[in-house]
């Protein structure tokens, strides 16, 4: 029996509901749900219809560790594949259905070469070994093979909310301004009747709000900035493997392939940093098919493999659709900490109590391999800031 009761518990508020802010919802819920009520604040979830304001929905995804200076990122990344892995398990559960263990074989360029052996990477991701010679695309004078993890985005993003809200978690749905607005009004800011509109601060907030931060009132942080990717859905349920050639060249990123548990493939991609068009390009859809290809030849129907070499063409009526999304980098890396702000903004009261408002977010294209850890980090901060205000 739960030694706390519903009034002891504190008020924790999570805004956003991306695979950032649905994880960590999660993670808090099924860590600390006897003592905390967790509750959801966002605009967008992820059954709602699509919309390029809703990030999530437009990544990949894969879990394969990367390459990156940024400390806070690494140690994400790490803590969040024993997680993935272990959802990932043949006969584990729900979660099964929306991942896909597959061989993901990467070819570099001289100018992204890695480091051999032990201090590559993704030296610790089950089968890994470096690619031989006669292995490497064209181009490429470095590779390596792992087995990674994918996500099925349209099932593990309802899977993620289910989870929370089935363990006891709230979701409201409304806008925010301004961190002020969530700091005093807490969960009574969006009640449909005015009695009930009364201030009532929360114990702690986690911003989970990516690209958002840029625009949130209070926050405003314009490191946080946009970078344009750009995909293609195939149906090709017979690939089952994993290529990516690592080239940044030109924004155009990797040309990549990532399978889906479900039978679909998103093929890729670009990087265009600070570019806000929210449409699909047709010239561009038209080089990752063709680059796609090169790549993975089996992209193409394996009847038409049998008989000739494949073109772009044979891969046109296997398009499900072409999306575009704006992942949420952050110059100067993931931000990941604790702020105290005031939870009174009125100029005829006093400033109120302090609330700790844990910062979560600018993860850019890592969200999906770094959502767990993220999650791991967000609560050690928030566990720390309730504690120091007992």
């Amino acid at each position: 029996m739960s030694s706390f009761n519903e009034a002891q518990k504190k008020e924790i508020i999570v805004l956003g509901a991306g695979v950032i802010g649905l994880t960590t919802a999660i993670k808090i819920l099924e860590d600390k749900g006897t003592e905390y009520n967790v509750t959801i604040i966002a605009e967008t979830f992820p059954t709602d219809p699509r919309t390029i304001k809703y990030t999530s929905f437009w990544a990949g995804a894969q879990y394969v560790a990367t390459r990156t200076e940024d400390l806070n990122l690494r140690r994400m990344e790490r803590e969040s594949f024993d997680v993935v892995w272990a959802m990932s398990e043949p006969g584990s559960g729900v979660a099964e259905g929306c991942l896909l263990r597959c061989t993901d074989y990467a070819h570099l360029p001289e100018e992204e070469r890695h480091p051999d052996g032990e201090d590559h990477p993704c030296a610790f991701m089950p089968d890994f070994r470096q690619l031989r010679p006669d292995e490497l695309a064209s181009g490429a004078v470095q590779g390596f093979a792992c087995t990674a993890v994918t996500f099925d985005i349209p099932r593990y993003l309802p899977y993620l909310l289910a989870r929370f809200t089935s363990g006891g978690g709230s979701i409201i749905r409304g806008s925010v301004a301004h961190i002020q607005q969530v700091l005093e009004g807490g969960t009574k800011l969006f009640a449909s009747e005015n009695s009930l509109r009364k201030p009532s601060p929360p114990d702690a907030v986690i911003l989970c709000v990516g690209l958002g931060a840029r625009f949130l009132g209070g926050v405003e942080d314009k490191d946080v900035i946009p970078v344009r990717g750009q995909t293609v859905l195939l149906r090709a349920p017979w690939v089952r493997t994993m290529p990516v050639l690592r080239d940044l060249k030109d924004g155009a990123m990797p040309p990549y392939v990532i399978p889906r548990k479900g039978g679909d493939v998103i093929v890729g991609g670009t990087y265009h940093p600070n570019d806000w068009y929210p449409h699909p390009r047709p010239e561009i859809t038209e080089r990752i098919l063709a680059r796609g290809l090169k790549l993975c030849p089996d992209l193409a129907p394996p009847e038409i493999r049998a008989e000739r070499e494949p073109t772009v063409d044979d891969l046109r009526p296997l398009i499900l659709d072409v999306g575009v999304g704006f992942r949420p980098y952050r110059n100067g890396g993931v931000r990941v900490g604790v702020e105290w702000m005031d939870s009174e903004s009125s100029p005829l009261k006093d400033k109120g109590k302090k609330v700790p408002v844990v910062f979560n977010y600018g993860h850019g294209g890592n969200g999906y391999q770094a959502a767990w850890g993220s999650a791991i980090m967000a609560l050690e901060y928030l566990e720390g800031a309730l504690k120091n205000q007992e």
